[in-house]
């Protein structure tokens, strides 16, 4: 069936929607990694043909599997990576999609056909780039079978929608991340900025003296910065110091 064929109510692909708009409700409470997994067990049960999948990782010149449906598309990977070739590896540097047929007879990828198919069982693939970033990252979605030619333009497109879905839905938790980890940043560098502003004015000493008695404390109570700060700006009041003497300017007028 060509891409032509399929009609705008076609099941398949209205599956895959609703997989995804339901997913997108849960946004909320997952980060990247756990949305790669879900991406993962929603290639097996939606794309035709499919019986494993995976997500890859290229991070600082290395490729790691973040999440597999089983442990055979783990090994199946890694495979990949040992031989320095593959379908998902090309997918992602290519930023492109690969659907072999036949891996024992893809002269693209002779050793990795080869051993994948002897060791594992597996005779054809799909692989995509997600098309998003988490920093230096870059992910890819393998999808594998144990079958010659399990995939056709059908699943190659329920795939293509997974991993376009998928990508987004990365992309939003990523930054959503990113906004909340900001946001701690700042709220933490206002309490510290306030605490510094108190141990100024109590006691006659520079802002650079004000956040090293900060320091100080909170390496000698074990304790975050942060928190330390917020105590010192409730209460007006910095926690002792381990071996601490009262100096000039450091008591209580």
């Amino acid at each position: 069936m060509g891409v032509d064929e399929l009609a705008p109510g076609d099941d398949a692909l209205r599956d895959v929607a609703e997989t995804f708009a339901k997913l997108g409700a849960d946004l909320g409470s997952m980060g990247p990694d756990d949305t790669l997994d879900a991406l993962a067990r929603a290639a097996v049960e939606r794309v035709p043909g499919a019986r494993w999948a995976s997500v890859t990782s290229y991070e600082h010149d290395r490729f790691s599997t973040v999440t597999a449906t089983d442990e055979i598309a783990r090994r199946a990977d890694a495979i990949q990576y040992a031989v320095g070739s593959g379908p998902c590896i090309d997918a992602i540097v290519d930023d492109t999609l690969y659907r072999p047929r036949d891996l024992r007879h893809d002269e693209r990828w002779p050793e990795f056909g080869r051993r994948v198919s002897q060791e594992v069982g597996m005779r054809s693939m799909l692989s995509y780039r997600l098309g998003h970033e988490i920093g230096d990252r870059v992910d890819g979605l393998n999808i594998y079978s144990d079958e010659v030619g399990a995939f056709d333009e059908r699943s190659e497109l329920v795939g293509l929608m997974l991993a376009t879905h998928g990508a987004l839905a990365v992309a939003l938790t990523a930054n959503q991340e990113r906004v909340d980890n900001l946001q701690k940043a700042l709220l933490s560098n206002r309490e510290i900025g306030v605490a510094m502003g108190v141990l100024m004015s109590r006691h006659r000493i520079t802002r650079e003296q004000a956040f090293g008695l900060l320091r100080m404390a909170s390496q000698n109570s074990n304790r975050k910065l942060h928190d330390v700060a917020l105590q010192v700006a409730d209460t007006g009041v910095l926690p002792p110091i381990a071996g601490d003497r009262p100096r000039r300017g450091l008591t209580d007028d």
